[in-house]
């Protein structure tokens, strides 16, 4: 028999779901770390309006979820010893990575479905080129940000 699991997943009514609290338009933007957590990432990423928010901060892995205004870039950053995973859920945007903040030799043009590894001690950068927001999550391993942050613009406000 065949089951139809987009429209299960995607397209099911929320007022159907029997777990109701967990869509991502009733989910508060806070930190539900070191607690079992399951959430529609597309949904959230998309969702979020924040430049940065900690959704789950665990002891030795983090998932935040951000949102870069057109012309806007993370700023161009290192973690020495935090792998990164980001994942491009909407947007255009330009990804650069480098050994030296100087010498940003690798390129690459990002958009919706694309996957960025950063290895740690990598400097990087991601500017959103497109017309509309940049939607992206991103994981470390270890946790990089303190528990709880919530990030409304790039400055911190």
């Amino acid at each position: 028999m065949y089951y139809d699991y987009y429209n299960v997943l995607y397209q099911y009514p929320y007022k159907q779901y029997p777990y109701r609290q967990y869509s991502p338009r009733q989910l508060e933007l806070k930190d539900y770390g070191n607690n079992p957590f399951v959430i529609n990432i597309r949904r959230a990423t998309i969702e979020n309006n924040n430049f940065r928010v900690a959704l789950w901060t665990g002891t030795h892995l983090q998932l935040t979820l951000m949102s870069l205004n057109v012309g806007e870039s993370i700023g161009l950053e290192q973690h020495p010893n935090t792998d990164q995973f980001i994942r491009i859920e909407d947007g255009y945007g330009l990804v650069q990575m480098g050994d030296t903040r100087t010498n940003l030799n690798f390129q690459h043009v990002v958009s919706s479905g694309s996957v960025i590894l950063i290895p740690a001690g990598k400097w990087h950068n991601i500017i959103n080129t497109g017309n509309r927001p940049l939607k992206l999550y991103s994981i470390y391993a270890p946790s990089e940000h303190p528990f709880g942050t919530i990030q409304k613009t790039k400055e911190g406000e």
